[in-house]
């Protein structure tokens, strides 16, 4: 019997499968408040307008922008994982160009929305 160690948790691989968890995590957590602010406008006007007024402070824009990574590190993880699972056999470096591609267009995508804020 093989003693259970750390050896494996340090590949690229393992850490792109723990970030895509994560941010699945994250975003299921995200859910409830989007559909409280989302309930807000059936409230009435007044209610989403404060609720919009709170939303234009520089912590929440810090927080948009986190968001908008999570989504793309969770939606490039999930291709990643399909690509994975549908392709042919490949070399095991093939494994690491997706790792970095995907970890490339989250961040590409973060950036985008930061420029579009400015």
């Amino acid at each position: 019997m093989r003693r259970n160690d750390n050896r494996n948790r340090t590949h690229p691989s393992y850490l792109m499968f723990a970030v895509h968890r994560v941010s699945g995590i994250l975003l299921a957590l995200f859910l409830p408040l989007h559909f409280w602010a989302l309930s807000l406008a059936l409230k009435g006007e007044g209610a989403l307008n404060q609720f919009l007024v709170f939303t234009d402070t520089p912590l929440f824009k810090i927080g948009e922008w986190g968001l908008v990574v999570l989504l793309s590190l969770h939606l490039m993880g999930g291709v990643r994982l399909l690509l994975i699972a549908f392709r042919p056999k490949s070399p095991p470096g093939l494994l690491k160009g997706w790792i970095a591609g995907a970890v490339g267009v989250a961040f590409a995508a973060g950036l985008a929305f930061i420029l579009a804020l400015v």
